[in-house]
């Protein structure tokens, strides 16, 4: 795709509220990172307070997932979620905005010898990611050291779609954002040996997707990881990320390669992907994206495991 290009139409009268918001977001992030910590910890607390139904999706996949669980330690760790989420809101604008030196000190990156190394042999590479609430940061903090391709969904907002492109590619000038729904377009950039960030751990529906455990339940997982790196004779490196306790940034690990993948069977693949995915989530749950309905779709027969939506 091509760069974004600012148009005169963002600046119309109905754009006005968000350019407000915009800019009182660009002053807010130019605070001192640990305060934005603290900023986005009391955003979650609101969040947490008034987002009932976020609230009750979070609640339930930690129910499903961690059923060995006291139900007050669940607790704990939904206010942890939702404390993590509302840092990730300032994590997104600091990504966007900060001094590319600025934000380099936060990076701890490890084992990106693997993906340099497959580079090298002139192969694509799947980064294969998953949906932490530091994803935005992440990928912005390995976009500073390689050259990462994404996938993309076109905002509904045309100022805050151009706001969100510029923000992401501005770390690397030959990185490329790829439409979701673009299977070629993404199977030539990996044939052409690139890196793409990719991440396989939501639920797109069972049309798309074969049921194999993840956290014991039947979950919808897409076979698109084992597709992309067959058409694309590509890799598979699992990329994991996760924010310091301490304060002093993220830590971001690039793994092995996966061995022989694709696998036996589609299936076979699916099962490795939500063990990374499970293994991952174990290692921070607390900031993983909870507030998905992960388990959504269901085999045929099974009772649906979340409540309707109360409107």
């Amino acid at each position: 795709m091509d760069r974004p290009l600012f148009q005169a139409r963002f600046l119309s009268l109905r754009q006005w509220p968000l350019l407000f918001g915009l800019g009182l977001l660009w002053l807010t992030v130019q605070l001192p990172y640990r305060w934005l910590l603290a900023l986005g910890s009391a955003l979650g607390w609101v969040s947490y307070r008034y987002a009932s139904e976020r609230r009750r999706i979070a609640s339930r996949n930690l129910e499903l997932c961690f059923p060995e669980m006291s139900a007050a330690d669940r607790k704990r760790l939904l206010k942890a979620n939702f404390a993590s989420t509302g840092i990730a809101f300032f994590e997104m604008a600091m990504s966007w905005w900060w001094p590319t030196r600025r934000l380099a000190r936060l990076a701890h990156i490890e084992g990106l010898e693997h993906l340099r190394a497959v580079e090298a042999q002139g192969q694509g590479v799947i980064l294969m990611a998953f949906h932490f609430t530091t994803l935005e940061i992440g990928a912005a903090l390995l976009g500073q050291q390689q050259t990462i391709d994404g996938m993309y969904r076109e905002h509904g907002n045309p100022l805050f779609d151009y706001v969100q492109r510029r923000g992401r590619e501005r770390h690397n000038a030959d990185a490329q954002a790829i439409e979701r729904e673009d299977v070629r377009a993404m199977i030539k950039v990996l044939r052409r040996g690139r890196a793409i960030w990719y991440a396989p751990d939501q639920d797109y529906g069972a049309k798309q997707s074969i049921f194999v455990p993840l956290f014991g339940i039947q979950a919808a997982t897409v076979t698109a990881t084992t597709t992309f790196a067959r058409l694309g004779k590509a890799r598979v490196i699992p990329f994991t990320q996760q924010r310091l306790a301490d304060g002093s940034g993220y830590r971001l690990t690039l793994h092995a390669p996966l061995e022989n993948f694709p696998g036996e069977s589609d299936a076979a693949d699916c099962l490795r992907v939500n063990q990374w995915v499970e293994r991952a989530i174990r290692e921070c749950p607390e900031q993983y994206l909870w507030a998905h309905r992960r388990f959504k779709s269901r085999p045929p027969g099974e009772a649906k495991l979340y409540a309707k939506r109360r409107r």
